[in-house]
């Protein structure tokens, strides 16, 4: 089985405000190839759903826009960062899952699966 997990809403924000914050300055593009790199997939148009993402995360401060279509860190309080990235740990994990042959998705998984 090789599916991507899909990102959406709260989940794609945090993904990408991470991957910032761990990897630093990076265009649209480079989110989009980082995304798919770990295992995740945009629904809809990619640039226009990573982009609507980083306004909502630019509004709280989280993100700042460089240039059109680059973005960098912004500044987060310890406790939000830990929250966001202990989340996107959880669906890094949920991704490799999926990734992997011969493995079941989490929410499959039991004595009837």
């Amino acid at each position: 089985m090789n599916e991507s997990l899909l990102l959406r809403g709260t989940e794609l924000r945090y993904v990408l405000t991470m991957q910032l914050f761990r990897h630093g300055p990076a265009t649209v593009g480079e989110l989009a190839e980082a995304l798919a790199q770990h295992g995740f997939a945009v629904g809809g148009r990619t640039s226009k759903s990573i982009s609507d993402a980083l306004r909502w995360e630019m509004g709280h401060g989280r993100v700042r826009r460089l240039r059109r279509g680059r973005y960098g860190p912004g500044w987060m309080p310890r406790g939000t960062e830990h929250r966001i990235h202990t989340r996107e740990l959880a669906l890094r994990d949920q991704a490799k899952c999926r990734s992997e042959p011969g493995t079941l998705p989490p929410a499959t998984t039991g004595p009837l699966a």
